[in-house]
């Protein structure tokens, strides 16, 4: 989310010229008759109209595609069970699914700069700094607070700066500098049960990377069919500025550092 963000909220939503009340202007809702005049009505928050123009204004300025692969969460799974404790004695905080796809993440970033970046006007920018907005849904609203520099961040420092903004999403305290900037985009939609989605793009980034439940399914594995822990990802990107090709080498970028994460002790 830009700087702005929550200027943009005190604010409410820029008013539109008669012009784009022409162009965007809807029939009104007419309620079914099988409602039998059963139902409530209340105004949209000034967070839920921000979030509701900045959506329609990523769909309508970029050229977004998703493409998708499935990741066997095994490894990360077994490594997760076997280190827990450990891990929660030093840093403090819980071993996530989260760290691991902050890490890969900023691998595959690395290998395919090509996502890591951006249009401004007829420039690309291509960033060397790893920021990465992690989606969190509040009672108020979607809210992407910004984690920087995870590449030089521990799986410790993840997993706490992870923490601190969960901590002030409960309790209506983020501020502008948390949403400032951030040059990719994690969201997690299966920590709600979904299977598959395709997110949409957090402007101006080119590309923002979906999570989904882990689910138990019959795989071959070695020509033997195994049960084994899968998830789906989905990475949508701005085809203006991200061919095919490297949307689909970052999925399998990420696949192969988290199916097997020594990848990332190697930065491989």
């Amino acid at each position: 989310m830009t700087a702005d963000f929550i200027e943009e909220i005190k604010a409410g939503p820029k008013k539109e010229t008669v012009e784009t009340k022409k162009t965007a202007a809807a029939p009104s809702a007419t309620p079914p008759a099988s409602t039998s005049g059963k139902m409530t009505r209340k105004k949209m928050s000034n967070l839920r109209k921000v979030i509701a123009q900045r959506l329609v204004e990523a769909k309508n300025s970029t050229a977004m595609l998703t493409t998708f692969n499935e990741i066997d969460m095994s490894a990360v799974m077994e490594i997760r069970t076997k280190e827990k404790d450990n891990f929660q004695k030093r840093y403090g905080v819980k071993l996530g699914f989260m760290s691991f796809f902050v890490k890969a993440t900023v691998a595959a970033l690395k290998a395919i700069p090509e996502v890591n970046a951006y249009i401004d006007g007829e420039e690309i920018v291509t960033l060397q700094s790893y920021d990465i907005g992690i989606a969190v849904s509040t009672e108020k609203g979607l809210m992407v607070p910004v984690l920087r520099s995870c590449d030089e961040k521990s799986f410790g420092g993840v997993e706490a700066g992870l923490e601190e903004y969960a901590k002030k999403a409960r309790t209506g305290t983020i501020t502008v500098d948390d949403l400032r900037g951030g040059s990719f985009t994690i969201t997690n939609g299966g920590v709600f049960g979904s299977l598959l989605s395709t997110p949409i793009l957090n402007p101006p980034q080119s590309a923002i990377l979906g999570m989904h439940a882990i689910v138990k399914r019959a795989v071959v594995v070695n020509d033997q069919i195994v049960i084994r822990p899968m998830m789906y990802v989905a990475l949508s990107y701005d085809h203006r500025i991200v061919d095919g090709k490297e949307a689909v080498l970052f999925l399998v970028h990420l696949k192969q550092s988290l199916e097997d994460p020594a990848r990332l002790l190697l930065d491989l």
